[in-house]
């Protein structure tokens, strides 16, 4: 059930991620909303299907960029291994985990675009993507993890019941 919703909810983010966010740059950085439910999804307690929503989550923005084919899955994938590692370690702070990977999940994601975008011949001097896009993305992914955070317990919190003993 989990991963039939990760579908339209993935979709609606990738959708205002592309429609409205991007409009909205700090510099020429943008949030990336897919990104951050990802991280999110991965933090959750009860949560089984992680994986499932990074691929989904890299798929769609695969379909939704002009970035080099397969870049936002691997960022994304990368991310999610390190949200799935710091959950099952510090899980009694999940807020302080959202922070962490999402600033090196945007580290990562960014850098690989980056890194995608000059093997293929796109000339992007590095110290000014670093200031131009990719610190200015993380302060804006850092702004929309804690409701993208809460967002993303409620829906867990909805397909995932606590079980009440008697």
């Amino acid at each position: 059930m989990a991963t039939f919703i990760a579908i339209p909810v993935i979709g609606a983010l990738a959708i205002l991620q592309a429609g409205l966010i991007s409009r909205l740059p700090l510099l020429h950085g943008t949030a990336d909303l897919v990104l951050l439910m990802v991280v999110a999804w991965a933090l959750q307690k009860r949560v089984e299907t992680a994986w499932q929503w990074c691929i989904i989550g890299g798929l769609v923005v695969n379909i939704i960029s002009a970035v080099p084919f397969g870049m936002p899955l691997l960022g994304y994938s990368l991310t999610t291994a390190l949200a799935l590692a710091l959950h099952r370690r510090i899980w009694q702070v999940p807020i302080l985990a959202m922070f962490l990977v999402t600033f090196v999940g945007t580290l990562i994601t960014q850098g690989i675009t980056i890194l995608a975008l000059r093997i293929t011949g796109v000339p992007i001097p590095v110290p000014a993507a670093l200031n131009l896009v990719i610190l200015p993305s993380v302060l804006l992914n850092l702004l929309l993890s804690v409701p993208i955070y809460f967002l993303a317990g409620e829906l867990a919190g909805w397909l995932y019941p606590e079980e009440i003993k008697i």
